[in-house]
């Protein structure tokens, strides 16, 4: 009897485990695709501040004016100290010390020098030695022990005569290391220590006070010129699209290693 129940129970546990393999070998459902992600429409464009367009333009410093700012952080006094070293071996310095030199010369001033290429070269070695003098002054000394930052911030944009009237404020406002306004004493003192300091090796005739602060004036009038050469150096390079061959005046370009 016990025989006859297991022999009819076979049957049923056979068809158990067929319908078992038959189970385990149906193929197995395929994933379904991903959803496609919706069109991300591009993000409007971020309006620039004028610093920020100006920080763009002068990525590079520029060769020409080393103290174009190029960058919005403060200087260290070690960074000051570089940047006196850049101004006074610049192009623009040797350019406008030639043409000075020229200029007295036709004009007969610093009479003591004489004439001729040797009046010539001591007029130029003599500009050269009180710009120097100068940037070791305002650049790095004063800048220095007075927290100055000396660098010229672009205004970049606006009206010729507000862009100007800016170049020439620049003469007696300067930025903290901070970032605020405040006077500038290390402009103002820089040229005066410099000028004094000529009248070392100035003719006689240059070694009044008269003539050193009628020299001192003439360093102001031309520091105020040379803020509006270059508040106006970003757009010249542009218009004239030769900015490849400006450090500094490319957008594109890669910064600075």
């Amino acid at each position: 009897m016990g025989f006859a129940a297991r022999a009819g129970a076979l049957p049923v546990v056979l068809l158990i485990g067929v319908t078992s393999l038959f189970a385990q070998q149906e193929p197995s459902t395929k994933p379904l695709p991903d959803a496609p992600l919706p069109k991300q429409e591009p993000a409007p464009p971020k309006h620039e501040s004028p610093l920020q367009a100006t920080f763009e333009i002068l990525g590079r410093r520029s060769i020409f004016f080393p103290d174009l700012a190029a960058s919005s952080g403060p200087l260290d006094a070690k960074q000051k100290l570089e940047l006196f070293a850049g101004k006074s071996v610049a192009p623009s310095r040797f350019l406008s010390s030639s043409l000075g030199a020229a200029i007295g010369q036709a004009r007969g001033s610093l009479s003591g020098y004489g004439g001729e290429w040797g009046g010539y070269g001591k007029r130029f070695g003599s500009s050269i030695a009180t710009g120097a003098s100068t940037e070791f002054f305002s650049t790095f000394l004063f800048a220095s022990l007075l927290h100055r930052d000396p660098r010229y911030f672009v205004l970049l944009r606006g009206r010729p005569m507000r862009r100007i009237g800016y170049g020439l404020s620049r003469l007696v406002v300067t930025r903290t290391d901070s970032g605020k306004e405040a006077f500038n004493w290390p402009g103002t003192l820089g040229p005066l220590f410099a000028e004094s300091l000529a009248n070392s090796y100035l003719p006689v005739s240059e070694q009044t006070a008269g003539r050193t602060f009628q020299r001192y004036g003439i360093r102001l009038g031309f520091t105020g010129a040379t803020n509006i050469l270059k508040e106006y150096w970003p757009t010249i390079f542009r218009s004239l699209r030769i900015e490849r061959i400006a450090p500094g005046l490319n957008p594109d370009s890669p910064p600075a290693p």
